[in-house]
């Protein structure tokens, strides 16, 4: 009985989750110094009452029951499971776009030839042969100008930023300049580390330095290769005029990379951070090009911020993973890497164009702003679209999709838009998705009294999905 209402007490109290495989009853009893015949018996009253269930060969485990799915308090985000609808919010990658072979192999050759020193602690700004190959392959490929001690290894862009937060609030800064329409996650991180982000316009040459200028901040956050989310890339004279402004407040620019891999060629620009290394922070990670789950990030540091942020990193946590440290820097050097992305960027650059074709035909009225880079598309709505209507409207059509005032900081009479992401749906799902839209749109502009034509369901061209993923 006491080990029944044991158990029992467990599983209703969620201590033990549906599913959960239990210790046989040979191996229980001999844990608890009890005879086996009591363990076997505490089981079969458990398997009648239905809180275990016994299946020959499979031993027992924790019955299956209805339960809520788990959340977090930090991501509430739309409770409707995601598996019945076609997701079109911003985020990242599709699953079948990782490199999965490729990652296998250098896991292998990294675990194969680890020793003590890999095997151990790693410095808390990372591994040096790890720091020294991802500081060659950013100058190769964004002309990121730094060297292996002024570069971080982090957990994510997320931690490099909260790393930076705090040594700006250190430095007597109580304001961080976002760009609007922005991020409204990175917002709210910044706040919850104690500064204020307050919000810059965005036009088509990207973040207004005029409006910087008068601002008051001393630190700003951009995202020049490709704004998020309007995908506008930031123009020569702008970035003249951003580290201008830098240097006459003594203030420095945070460089969010984090998408300048999907830039059409003819628009990529070199990093900012090359204009200026002393007040430009360059930050990077792996998440939107192989998964967030990795939790690679990087920073490159002014040699001014370099010292203070590593003492900071090192009362803060232990270090990345040296085993996924190395095994990024093997993609890196064996040439994965760059296969990877090319892949990847011709991939995206078809989905890019389906969307394209798709607003011009089926949007009538609609405009895309800054079609060239990005994993979304920002579309410019009619006047009279009403924007949370077209939410809706999409929602009841099984599709999830943000409009533009959730990427907004500040309430004012911006045009209705809508934000498409299109790298988290493969082949016919994209087009479906993107049939839902244009069903919503047809229905809530029909409200206003406009009249637009019927649409047929978008498919994706042959050919969409990345090479080996499918």
């Amino acid at each position: 009985m006491q080990l029944r209402n044991a158990f029992r007490t467990r599983v209703e109290e969620g201590v033990l989750r549906p599913g959960t495989r239990l210790p046989s009853s040979r191996q229980l009893a001999a844990d608890l110094g009890v005879s086996r015949s009591v363990v076997v018996e505490a089981y079969e009253q458990l398997c009648a009452e239905g809180y275990f269930v016994s299946q020959h060969g499979s031993g027992t485990s924790v019955a299956a029951a209805a339960r809520d799915e788990i959340g977090s308090a930090l991501t509430p985000g739309d409770r409707t499971p995601t598996a019945a609808l076609r997701d079109l919010r911003t985020g990242g990658l599709h699953a079948s776009t990782f490199p999965g072979q490729d990652w296998i192999r250098a896991v292998s050759a990294v675990v194969t030839s680890a020793g003590l020193r890999e095997l151990g602690y790693a410095p808390p700004s990372g591994l040096p042969v790890v720091r020294h190959t991802l500081a060659g392959y950013l100058g190769r490929v964004r002309g990121v100008r730094t060297r292996p001690d002024h570069l971080m290894i982090t957990s994510g862009f997320a931690q490099g930023l909260a790393l930076l937060c705090r040594e700006l609030r250190d430095r007597g800064h109580d304001t961080v300049g976002v760009e609007d329409p922005g991020h409204p996650g990175e917002w709210e991180f910044i706040a919850d580390a104690g500064l204020r982000p307050v919000g810059l316009p965005v036009d088509t040459d990207g973040i207004r330095v005029d409006a910087l200028a008068v601002s008051g901040v001393r630190a700003v956050l951009v995202t020049p290769a490709s704004q998020f989310p309007t995908g506008a890339t930031l123009s020569a004279q702008r970035r003249e005029q951003l580290v201008a402004w830098a240097e006459a407040v003594d203030g420095y620019i945070v460089e969010d990379d984090f998408d300048a891999a999907f830039v059409a060629p003819a628009q990529r620009m070199p990093a900012l951070q090359s204009l200026a290394p002393d007040r430009v922070i360059y930050a990077g990670s792996a998440s939107k090009v192989l998964a967030p789950a990795l939790r690679l990030g990087w920073l490159a540091t002014p040699p001014t911020l370099t010292t203070p942020i590593e003492r900071l990193r090192a009362g803060w946590d232990l270090g990345c993973s040296s085993l996924e440290q190395l095994a990024f820097a093997r993609l890196i050097d064996t040439g994965a890497f760059d296969r990877h992305l090319r892949r990847l960027t011709a991939d995206i650059q078809k989905r890019r164009q389906v969307v394209h074709q798709f607003v011009a035909r089926e949007l009538p009225g609609a405009t895309l702003r800054n079609g060239h880079g990005g994993l979304q598309a920002y579309l410019e709505l009619p006047a009279r679209c009403a924007e949370e209507a077209l939410v809706q409207a999409a929602r009841r059509r099984s599709v999830l999709v943000r409009g533009g005032r959730f990427y907004a900081l500040r309430a004012d009479d911006r045009p209705p838009a809508l934000v498409v992401g299109y790298a988290g749906l493969r082949g016919t799902e994209l087009g479906r998705g993107l049939a839902g839209i244009a069903g919503a749109y047809r229905e809530t502009m029909g409200r206003t009294g406009s009249r637009t034509p019927r649409v047929t369901p978008t498919a994706e061209p042959s050919g969409t999905g990345v090479r080996g993923g499918r």
